[in-house]
Parts: C-alpha cells; sequence; structure tokens
C-alpha cells in the first residue's frame, strides 16, 4: 500500500475548511480517515506522482483500486447531507446513480464506482443533456416503500413549512435585500405545494442538487449521478439547480424566456410538471438568494438568484445584469 504522504489535500478543500475551527479539525484528521479506510477496505491509492485527489465542496474523493478494480473512495467532512448520501445510494443500487460499495457512517467514508471526472452533463449540448436528465430522473424517483432507509430523509414539504417562517424573517434581518413581492411570491409557494406535497400520493426520492456537474459519465456507456442531497417529495423540485447553471447557454436575443422553456423542456423530458417545477425552482433560488445576502463577497452570487427568482416569478428585476454577464455558481464569492 502507497504511504499515507502520497495522499495530499487538494489546496481548494485545506482553504475552504482552514476557516474554522471545526474545518482545521477536520483536515486534521484526514489524513488519518484515509489511511484507515485504504487499510480497511483493502484499497490501494492510484493517483500518480504529484496528482492531486478529486474534491468536491465537501469531500476528497481519492481514485483508488480494489484488487485491481477501479473505484473511489470519499471522505466528506461530516454534514447532514453527507451522512444520509449513503442511504439514498443504498435505495438506488447503481440504477441512475453512482454506485455505493462499501459505506463508514463513524468517518462519513464510502467506496464508490469509479466514474469519469473528465465527462459530465455540463459539456452536453442541452438538447441531449435534457434527454439524459430526464432518463436518470425517471429512473432515482423511487417510491417510499418498506426499507428503513427511508426513515432518514427530510421531506420536501417540511423543508417548504419551515422557509414559510423563515424566509420573512430573514428578509426583514437583511434589510430587505429585494422587494417584498418577490419574497410573498415564493411564500405562495411554499403554502401552497408545501401543502399539496404533504398530501401527494406522488412522492418520491429527489436529488436535489441535479446540476450537470453532477451527473458524470460511466466508462461504459451512460451517465450517473453523484452528491444528491436526498430528500423525499415532489419531483419537480429538483429542477431548480439546472435553471441557476449553465445561464450563458440561454438565448442572447431572449435569455429570460429561454430560462423558461430550459425548465418546460427538462420538465418534459423527465415526465413532470413544468409549472410545479417553475414554482419550486423560485422558491428555491429566493432562499438562496437570502444565503447569498447574508454572507460577505456574494454579491455576484446574489445577483445571479434574483434574476433567475424574478424571471421565473415573469418580473425581471432592473438593475441586475445581464443574463450573461452574471457568474456561474462557485465563480463569485470564496472558495
Amino acid at each position: 500500500m502507497k504511504a499515507l504522504a502520497d495522499v495530499p489535500i487538494p489546496p481548494e478543500l485545506s482553504r475552504r475548511y482552514g476557516r474554522t475551527s471545526g474545518g482545521r479539525a477536520w483536515l486534521g484528521s484526514l489524513q488519518g480517515l484515509i489511511c484507515g479506510r485504504l487499510e480497511r477496505w483493502d484499497l490501494e491509492v492510484d493517483l500518480a506522482p504529484g496528482e492531486l485527489p478529486w474534491n468536491g465542496h465537501g469531500a476528497v474523493v481519492v481514485p483508488v483500486t480494489r484488487k485491481g478494480a477501479p473505484a473511489v473512495l470519499k471522505v466528506a467532512y461530516p454534514h447532514d447531507e453527507a451522512r444520509v448520501e449513503r442511504f439514498a445510494l443504498r435505495l438506488w443500487d447503481g440504477n441512475g446513480a453512482v454506485r455505493l460499495l462499501e459505506s463508514d457512517a463513524g468517518t462519513c467514508s464510502m467506496l464508490l464506482e469509479r466514474l469519469d471526472a473528465c465527462r459530465s452533463l455540463e459539456d452536453v449540448p442541452l438538447d441531449a443533456a435534457a434527454a439524459v436528465w430526464g432518463g436518470l430522473t425517471r429512473q432515482l424517483g423511487l417510491r417510499p416503500d418498506h426499507r428503513p432507509e427511508w426513515q432518514e430523509f427530510d421531506h420536501v414539504a417540511a423543508r417548504a413549512e419551515q422557509w414559510s417562517d423563515d424566509l420573512p424573517a430573514d428578509w426583514e434581518q437583511l434589510g430587505r435585500p429585494f422587494p417584498r413581492w418577490l419574497l410573498e411570491a415564493a411564500l405562495e409557494v411554499c403554502q401552497t405545494r408545501g401543502a399539496v406535497g404533504r398530501r401527494a400520493g406522488t412522492d418520491v426520492l429527489v436529488n436535489t442538487d441535479f446540476h450537470f456537474l453532477n451527473i458524470l459519465a460511466r466508462p461504459q456507456g451512460g451517465f450517473a449521478a453523484i452528491d444528491p442531497q436526498p430528500m423525499i417529495g415532489e419531483a419537480e423540485f429538483s429542477v431548480a439547480p439546472l435553471l441557476w447553471n449553465r445561464i450563458r447557454d440561454l438565448s442572447r436575443s431572449d435569455p429570460r424566456r429561454g430560462l423558461l422553456e430550459r425548465c418546460r423542456d427538462f420538465s418534459e423530458a423527465a415526465g413532470l410538471d413544468a409549472e410545479a417545477a417553475r414554482q419550486w425552482s423560485l422558491a428555491r433560488e429566493v432562499e438562496n438568494a437570502l444565503s447569498y445576502a447574508s454572507r460577505p463577497h456574494h454579491d455576484g452570487d446574489l445577483a445571479r438568484s434574483l434574476w433567475v427568482a424574478s424571471t421565473l416569478a415573469g418580473r425581471t428585476l432592473d438593475g441586475l445584469p445581464a443574463a450573461h454577464d452574471l457568474p456561474a455558481p462557485g465563480e463569485a464569492g470564496p472558495g
């Protein structure tokens, strides 16, 4: 087995988690966590000299082999979304999502099938991407059953109920960072769709972070979802990340119409209700806007969320940058 020193920590991850005492403690333990999983699962690190592991926002992903077969070891910073990911992957069992091979709750670690990190849906033309996304959404939309994993997930309707209280309070506390009508549009969604969701017999397992970069190619063909942030609720809740990503791919002549058409096209490809998807996306972007308004140096992200939310509401706010000048997620604020 390769030496522990051969598993460097990506600088981006070190910068992000070096800002808090809890993050620094996790970074300090990370080499030991990786080493422990390598030993326990009989893994060999599969990195060329000087090559860094991959990383997402909250995890390091180390390419490994086990008995010669490629895989990846994912060790995440302990947080709610990381803790429930393994339950969703277990339910999907490789159908539409990356296959889970091993997991360890204590270290927030998983051994996963290795996908092609260089080939995501980000680079696929939108017409073809809609077909892929729609097919995966149908695969991932499992109905709740008797298996114990279902008890681990939060409900979209409960999240909407929480937003009904939190969004107005945050909006006031942050100095009313956008017009009240946009806040009220989001609250109307929470009150109607949240209530409908609680009554619906159509709730499914929802991948709530199902954007283009979180869909990777399988070496043998096809695509699979990663990093699902799973919840239970209306499948239309999953459309929103498609709308706040790849904004620069919208029509330059009419990006507002293009955004609504994308919502419709991807919804139809998955057999979803485009109007429900529009409503949920509006509410999610208003919540995102308030989150960005509370954090310094995220003005570009705030502008993007306000453009998307207000456009979905049918009244694009004045004074925002043009759609194609808005930053992509991750470009505007600190890493």
